[in-house]
């Protein structure tokens, strides 16, 4: 901060608070009381076998909710990319991004409402809030090339993930307080958990003011052909972007490894309070006490990893991390029976957490050509938080099929692994020269 011009300070740090706005969803709805919750609620509209029937189709009541989070990233891929085409033309960047992030906290309160034999309801509501959630990251992302220079990016981004996992952390604290605490306010288990989701679209509304107030409005990097509407033009260029693609080869080599091992982080961060409920048997306070204490470390973690990729490289911690992650998969598998044990998984998914995905973006940053930063963010977002498909698709696949929670969640081990080969072939030095890094004007 202190090599920051003093006018850029508030901005960067409005920045940084769209992130403790947000992670609020990720947390409360998406890790914590949406699985479990909307997991009962289809439970209790299930049939004698156990199956609901959306649409007609027979879904088991358990694989209900990871096939959602599946649905939400298919219309993300349909839609993320053409947004970000569309706004590397268009003066209204800022616009769009708290557009979609008011209706997402919108859709995110109506969750208030789902209870008794709501599911489709319940289903709903998430996969918009869930959509609308990733389009407004794709924006906020793609603001990260305007506060820092590639060599400062790492910091940035690990300073804005930490703030994220604070924020995330203090609701959740909350949240766990009325939780526990919900007979004396006269509240059921239900209610409880009902106000505890609409509460995180209630933060996420109110502390996305700080960013409104900010952040910048900046023109356009490009204009649209005389002529030519941005919506035509957007189409146009996500078709170009595709074929230029082909030009950044070691951009999409990462590209391919992040949309692997964020798959499985993301998996895990959705469907671990699931798995402790259902395999475990654990109870809602465990639950959300283990998610509060990941919150709190992986505040630390970030800027941890931070350090280790100064004296590393992030490319190697990023690394590092999917190693740790993949031991973690294998231990929930053959030797995770306990709470305790339980809290022990938490505590090491908390170091690597804020590190992976920190790292992550902050190094692609640095191999998107100039210019077209929310174009080739809305490619890299379809992956991010909360927005993995594949990943819930192969759990509730494997538990449909075997029954297991535990070979499930194993099953997840495979993004990872295939994730760091990819990530090993990566020639970083490569990929920005690709981009044209070293011609980069100084931000």
């Amino acid at each position: 901060m202190t090599a920051l011009p003093r006018e850029g300070r508030p901005e960067r740090i409005g920045w940084y608070f769209y992130d403790f706005a947000n992670s609020a969803f990720s947390t409360t709805v998406v890790t914590v009381f949406t699985g479990p919750y909307l997991t009962s609620v289809a439970r209790a509209a299930a049939d004698p076998a156990g199956y609901v029937h959306p649409l007609g189709i027979p879904v088991l009541a358990g694989s209900f909710f990871p096939y959602v989070v599946s649905l939400s990233v298919f219309f993300q891929v349909l839609l993320l990319p053409l947004l970000g085409a569309i706004a590397d033309y268009s003066r209204r960047k800022k616009q769009m991004l708290f557009l979609f992030a008011y209706a997402g906290s919108a859709a995110t309160v109506g969750l208030y409402f789902l209870e008794g034999k709501r599911y489709l309801l319940g289903g709903g509501l998430f996969l918009l809030a869930n959509v609308f959630f990733g389009a407004s990251v794709v924006f906020y992302n793609a603001w990260l090339p305007d506060l820092a220079p590639p060599e400062e990016r790492d910091s940035v981004s690990s300073v804005g993930w930490a703030f994220g996992y604070l924020g995330g952390g203090v609701l959740l604290l909350l949240n766990l307080v009325l939780f526990s605490r919900a007979r004396e306010f006269g509240l059921t288990g239900g209610e409880a958990v009902r106000i505890s989701i609409a509460s995180a679209g209630v933060w996420w509304a109110v502390f996305a003011l700080v960013p409104l107030a900010t952040l910048r409005r900046r023109h356009p990097s490009r204009k649209p052909p005389a002529g030519e509407g941005i919506l035509v033009t957007g189409f146009r260029q996500l078709r170009r972007t595709f074929g230029e693609a082909r030009g950044h080869p070691q951009l999409l080599l990462f590209l391919g490894a992040y949309l692997l091992y964020n798959d499985g982080i993301q998996t895990v961060i959705a469907l671990s309070s699931q798995f402790g409920q259902e395999e475990l048997g654990l109870p809602v306070s465990t639950l959300t006490t283990a998610i509060l204490m990941v919150q709190f470390v992986a505040f630390f973690g970030a800027l941890l990893f931070n350090l280790f990729a100064k004296a590393v490289g992030a490319k190697r911690a990023i690394a590092v991390s999917l190693v740790l992650w993949t031991g973690t998969l294998f231990y929930a598998y053959s030797g995770l029976r306990s709470a305790g044990g339980f809290y022990a998984m938490a505590a090491c998914v908390a170091v690597v957490l804020g590190g992976s995905q920190a790292l992550s973006r902050s190094l692609f940053s640095r191999m998107i050509p100039v210019g077209r930063e929310a174009e080739y963010f809305s490619l890299y977002e379809v992956s991010e938080r909360g927005t993995s498909w594949l990943g819930p698709l192969f759990f509730g696949l494997a538990l449909q099929f075997t029954g297991s929670y535990r070979v499930a969640i194993l099953s997840l081990a495979v993004f990872f692994i295939a994730g760091l080969l990819l990530l090993l072939r990566v020639d970083v030095a490569k990929a920005e020269a690709e981009a044209g890094a070293e011609d980069r004007p100084p931000c």
